[in-house]
């Protein structure tokens, strides 16, 4: 065997390798209906989380810590670039401020680990933060809800959305194995959001500080089905 074919041999070992070791690596939740209950449940148990937290972000990266997503289980809030959008009149009134008044916007995603949470906008006023909270904020990876921690900020959610049925409508009225086309065999595929939150955080004097548009990804589910035991075949 000549060199060059040893090489190419070696190469793609790699690839396949890497694509077996992928592979493995996916959680496989399978379409059924007991796999579509189980994701239900913790999709609203963490939007029940979140609605009663102060911090999204600490929500996620408790849930991240519980649920083995990372070897280190940390939020970061990634930056995306040019990306601009100037507050609308609504978030102008829902901070406060009026039109002369600057108010600065940021969209990230909010990862741990090699798996992106949350995709977040984020309107906030920078005369309310201090200087150091906006460094942060302009220069690091640290989220939102971390660097405005001192200020002991307080959520109120506006609005709140389900981007993801995961039963069928009508399912406690009839039979069904899986969604439509699909057999129990298949695999659960979970579209790219789940849910979404629209709220704004206030100082505890009530005051305003920022907006949030924050859209709820599947890679929250990103961790092996949980197994519930059959009581039945089980004792």
């Amino acid at each position: 065997m000549t060199l060059r074919h040893l090489t190419a041999r070696l190469v793609l070992f790699g690839i396949f390798s890497a694509i077996a070791g992928g592979a493995a690596a996916a959680p496989l939740w399978m379409d059924t209906p007991v796999a579509r209950l189980e994701a239900l449940t913790l999709i609203q148990t963490l939007n029940v989380e979140i609605l009663s937290s102060t911090s999204a972000t600490l929500t996620l990266e408790r849930w991240c810590r519980d649920h083995a997503l990372a070897d280190t289980p940390v939020i970061l809030a990634h930056r995306i670039e040019n990306a601009a959008e100037v507050p609308s009149a609504a978030v102008r009134q829902d901070l406060q401020v009026n039109a002369q008044e600057t108010v600065r916007y940021r969209r990230v995603e909010l990862t741990c680990g090699d798996h992106v949470l949350s995709v977040a906008d984020n309107w906030y006023v920078p005369a309310r933060l201090t200087p150091q909270m906006n460094r942060l904020l302009e220069t690091t990876q640290t989220p939102f809800g971390k660097v405005v921690q001192p200020l002991r900020p307080q959520r109120q959610t506006i609005a709140v959305q389900l981007l993801w049925a995961p039963l069928p409508e009508g399912w406690e009225r009839s039979e069904f194995t899986s969604s439509p086309g699909k057999t129990p065999a298949d695999r659960l595929e979970l579209p790219p959001a789940l849910f979404e939150h629209r709220a704004i955080l206030y100082t505890p004097k009530h005051q305003p500080i920022a907006e949030v548009h924050e859209v709820y990804q599947r890679d929250l589910l990103a961790f092996p089905e949980p197994h519930v035991p059959d009581p039945v075949t089980e004792r």
